[in-house]
């Protein structure tokens, strides 16, 4: 008998596929803002949304709770995992390397670095004179060493006008390594409190999320997400090869420079909030493209709301795991995403690839 013909994959729509994500993502928002140490039922939420009329005289303490700690938490986690999973689908986009990933240009590791930096120098005699930036030494220091990393980095890969990703990408390990180099010989230097405010960043957390830093980093994220259009095409394109990208029409150059860029603000704009999270940027492209296939036009947003839901759920789970206490969130990311990194090696070594 003849062999039946293998039925063609296929793939959900982008309205199914942005509909799911959508009520994923407020169902993750709605369980975060119920779930804590100050248990919010869902008919005492409604009421403390202004949605309904309270009856149980707890309205204040939890409009308190709700405004002042849970909302701004949940959306600094969702524009973070949004940043990171974004940063990381046109990473691998970009050196078409599926197990690429931010911290692997040394952004990440810059950043720890300035952040463990400003934990030392703020019992200094030098910290004294920069007592007027209070809370905001540790996210400002954060930042600025990232952005200087990314700056070393391209100064490096650019020559004549053109950047080179692979060189990019070596001098990111490179720098990494004397970040983590850096941080080493911190965290020699560090008294008690100052090794546990070290370790706490490392591991990545989002308790001190506040409307301030979240209204920080919401520019970056709205151009982020507005810059998006001017990469999809070119990423899927580049899949093919720089060559066939240049005839096609991509200006490969231009590709380079503005993903490093968004990339590395991304990355950067994460790190002063949360500290290090890893893998957001390797688990989340990986799923979505095994429902929705590699077009990065819908990639690449819908990685913004996977991560989103990622981040709000396991900082949710962060809360709960050692109530009182919290689990550092990167200590969560890692459980999941390690075992799933190596499960992509042991595929792509089966492949053969």
């Amino acid at each position: 008998m003849p062999r039946a013909l293998p039925r063609p994959h296929l793939r959900p729509s982008s309205l199914l596929v942005f509909s799911v994500l959508l009520c994923g993502l407020v169902l993750a928002a709605l369980l975060a803002m119920t779930i804590g140490a100050a248990g919010i039922p869902l008919q005492r939420l409604i009421a403390a949304l202004g949605l309904g009329s309270d009856i149980s005289g707890m309205l204040a303490r939890d409009q308190l709770v709700l405004w002042s700690i849970r909302i701004p938490r949940i959306a600094v986690a969702a524009m973070i995992g949004a940043l990171l999973a974004v940063s990381g689908t046109i990473m691998q986009g970009l050196f078409r390397n599926p197990l690429a990933d931010p911290a692997l240009v040394g952004v990440s590791s810059g950043g720890a670095f300035a952040a463990a930096v400003a934990i030392v120098l703020s019992d200094s005699a030098w910290g004294v004179h920069l007592k007027f930036l209070q809370g905001q030494m540790l996210p400002l220091f954060a930042f600025a060493g990232s952005l200087l990393t990314t700056m070393i980095l391209y100064r490096i890969a650019s020559r004549n006008g053109r950047t080179s990703v692979a060189l990019f990408l070596l001098a990111g390990l490179a720098i990494a390594a004397l970040a983590n180099a850096g941080i080493g010989l911190l965290v020699f230097m560090a008294d008690d409190r100052q090794l546990r405010d070290i370790t706490f960043w490392l591991l990545g957390s989002i308790s001190g999320a506040t409307w301030t830093k979240g209204l920080s980093i919401a520019p970056i994220a709205l151009i982020s997400l507005l810059a998006i259009p001017l990469v999809a095409r070119g990423l899927d394109v580049l899949a093919l090869g720089e060559a066939e990208a240049f005839h096609s029409g991509v200006n490969v150059e231009r590709l380079k420079k503005i993903s490093i860029v968004m990339v590395s603000a991304m990355t950067g704009a994460a790190v002063s909030i949360c500290g290090v999270i890893g893998f957001v940027g390797i688990v989340v492209p990986h799923l979505l493209r095994l429902m929705i296939g590699p077009g990065h036009r819908m990639l690449l947003p819908a990685s913004a709301f996977l991560g989103a839901i990622l981040l709000i759920g396991a900082d949710t789970l962060a809360r709960v795991l050692a109530a009182p206490a919290e689990v550092p969130i990167g200590i969560l990311t890692a459980t999941v995403g390690a075992p799933f990194f190596l499960y992509m090696l042991l595929r792509q070594r089966g492949l053969g690839i």
